[in-house]
């Protein structure tokens, strides 16, 4: 079996000291850019592979951080990964991710191998029914953990994610003020933080202009498109149908709208469709998806940037850091119609 490269082997064949090549492995701005790039060049040419887990013994720090979320599916989830990754990258550091389909136990599973491996931290969009213990027992183990998208009563960490009663407010004030006021809400749960914030969101704009809220009209639970096509189905059957939907998401919101022409109807025109989100599919859907955009990109670098921080000794304030969501008006929302 071939020997490992070793340091010392690429200090010696560029003439350089071990400690200046350490460190221009390491990227320190100590050894210039030029040195730094022939030392690199050399490494690779001679195939050597640096070794994390002596490093890791010099520094305390593995270097690895643990990212788990819902589904990543979800292109909501996509978005905030492709943010988390891009920040962790400026740091050199290298991320693990799952998915625990709001699984507690593979949740737990994925934090306890977090922990054999020495993470140095993690970043969770916790599942439905997470207990804060389960959390606690990372930091207790010095694995700090930052939340995202959902928040977990009585624990102390700092939570990222959209203002979720503001942003459905802002999508049903908009229907509001295009004259419905028979406006239906598809999707979320009251098990998450998100869920009961949302349909607050919605419930409070009704009340404040006076529109009685329907239980009837709102369906919990939808999460994806096929979800959102089956829940128009189930809408359009109804005696006093809406003339507008506010979607949990933009998945929920497309296949609404699909179910919508299926039947015949013409979605933006025979009934108003909202989304959440704000995807990159939705600006190209037909018709263009008015949606809310919930900054995801800005709660995964948010999020990446206060587990780096503290990781290097400063802290983030713990609690909740809300961030404000943007109406985004396109075709798929209209003036009510009044029958001739």
């Amino acid at each position: 079996m071939a020997q490992k490269v070793k340091l010392s082997t690429i200090a010696e064949t560029l003439g350089l000291s071990t400690a200046t090549v350490s460190l221009a492995l390491r990227d320190s701005p100590l050894v210039a850019t030029v040195t730094r790039d022939k030392i690199k060049e050399q490494a690779r040419a001679l195939g050597y592979i640096y070794n994390r887990r002596a490093a890791s013994l010099r520094t305390s720090r593995s270097g690895i951080i643990g990212v788990v979320v819902h589904d990543i599916m979800n292109p909501f989830y996509g978005e905030i990964l492709k943010a988390i990754e891009a920040e962790l990258d400026r740091d050199k550091q290298t991320f693990i991710l799952s998915n625990h389909y709001d699984s507690v136990e593979k949740q737990r599973d994925f934090i306890e191998t977090l922990l054999q491996l020495g993470g140095d931290g993690v970043i969770m969009s916790p599942a439905i029914g997470t207990p804060p213990e389960d959390i606690q027992l990372a930091e207790d183990n010095g694995m700090p953990a930052i939340l995202i998208a959902r928040s977990i009563e009585g624990l102390d960490v700092p939570i990222f994610r959209g203002d979720d009663a503001y942003g459905i407010s802002l999508a049903t004030n908009h229907l509001i003020g295009l004259g419905h006021r028979c406006i239906a809400m598809v999707g979320g749960t009251d098990q998450t933080s998100t869920g009961r914030d949302r349909y607050q969101g919605y419930v409070n704009a009704l009340r404040k202009a006076n529109i009685e809220v329907d239980p009837d009209l709102r369906i919990p639970g939808p999460r994806s498109k096929q979800g959102g096509f089956e829940a128009a189905v189930h809408l359009l059957s109804l005696p006093q149908k809406p003339t507008a939907v506010v979607c949990w998401n933009d998945l929920v919101a497309i296949g609404m709208m699909n179910g919508i022409a299926r039947a015949g109807l013409v979605p933006g025109v025979d009934i108003s469709v909202t989304g959440y989100d704000d995807l990159e599919e939705a600006s190209i859907a037909t018709p263009a998806l008015t949606t809310v955009w919930n900054g995801q990109a800005d709660v995964g670098r948010s999020a990446a940037r206060a587990l780096l921080d503290k990781l290097s000794g400063s802290h983030e304030p713990d609690g909740i850091h809300l961030i404000k969501p943007e109406m985004r008006i396109r075709q798929s929302t209209g003036p009510l119609r009044v029958p001739a």
